[in-house]
């Protein structure tokens, strides 16, 4: 998430009612909650909206600091990405074998996956032919459009 993103969801929540927002993402999660005002006695002449002002950005700024992710590892081999948005899942039917497994040699063309969207079951193929080295999400976990899925390599 970039940091325009992250200073208008900031003034969002600052200038609003709300005082929490979460937001998931393929790259990350921001939880930004909004903190009641600590008001200190001033050890010098200063105006009480002088007093709140300074306090309110570091306030608002802490939470962010702490949910930016490092810079994740760089992923070798070919990514399979979603196609849509949907619930993952690893096999045909509960139950059943998964259509993928580490470490397996798949040809294009090949089911890797299913997700469900709106009710309907679609077969994801693997774009480029490899070995699976890495299955990136769980079974029956909700997808994103472009989430990464699988490495191959």
């Amino acid at each position: 998430m970039d940091l325009r993103k992250l200073k208008t969801l900031i003034d969002l929540v600052s200038e609003s009612n709300i005082s929490e927002l979460e937001i998931t993402e393929a790259d990350g999660k921001v939880r930004i909650v909004k903190s009641e005002p600590q008001v200190a006695a001033p050890s010098h002449a200063a105006t009480p909206a002088a007093a709140h002002a300074a306090p309110a950005p570091a306030t608002a700024m802490a939470p962010i600091a702490a949910a930016v992710p490092a810079s994740p590892p760089v992923e070798t081999g070919h990514v399979v990405k979603s196609p849509m948005v949907g619930t993952f899942y690893r096999a045909s039917s509960p139950g059943a074998k998964p259509l993928a497994e580490v470490g397996q040699a798949v040809k294009e063309g090949e089911p890797l996956c299913i997700i469900e969207a709106m009710k309907i079951m679609n077969e994801i193929e693997a774009d480029h032919s490899g070995t699976v080295t890495r299955v990136l999400v769980e079974n029956g976990q909700a997808v994103e459009f472009g989430q990464p899925l699988f490495i191959i390599e």
